[in-house]
């Protein structure tokens, strides 16, 4: 599949955006997709999964009670809505599409990737 992340942008912090990923292709093969970050020098972050033919999301303790991951699998869109934002979440954000029962938090466990969307937090 293909995948374009949007939405990104500058935003105080306690600020909100909404992260969305446009995906095409053989979407009829997706089983689950993910979000990651990634700041410069940093590794790669795993930020939470959601399953595509289902509801069930997994998010990180350090954002769960402040982001939200959903999906219109009509439209073959995946969000990422960030409320309450921090400096510390100042990152590229990447949209991927996980292949296989490992681990959700690998990201060698996804295959296909967005080129990212830049967020950044100001205090």
């Amino acid at each position: 599949v293909q995948l374009v992340e949007s939405g990104g942008g500058w935003v105080q912090a306690g600020g909100s955006l909404r992260l969305s990923c446009i995906i095409t292709g053989r979407t009829d093969s997706i089983t689950a997709m993910g979000w990651f970050r990634q700041t410069l020098g940093k590794e790669l972050e795993f930020v939470g999964r959601i399953i595509w033919n289902g509801d069930n999301v997994y998010l990180v303790d350090s954002v769960k009670d402040r982001f939200t991951m959903s999906k219109d699998n009509a439209k073959n869109r995946m969000y990422l809505q960030m409320n309450d934002l921090r400096p510390e979440d100042t990152a590229i954000y990447y949209c991927a599409e996980k292949r296989g029962r490992n681990s959700d938090e690998n990201p060698k466990s996804y295959r296909d990737w967005g080129e990212g969307t830049q967020v950044t937090v100001a205090s």
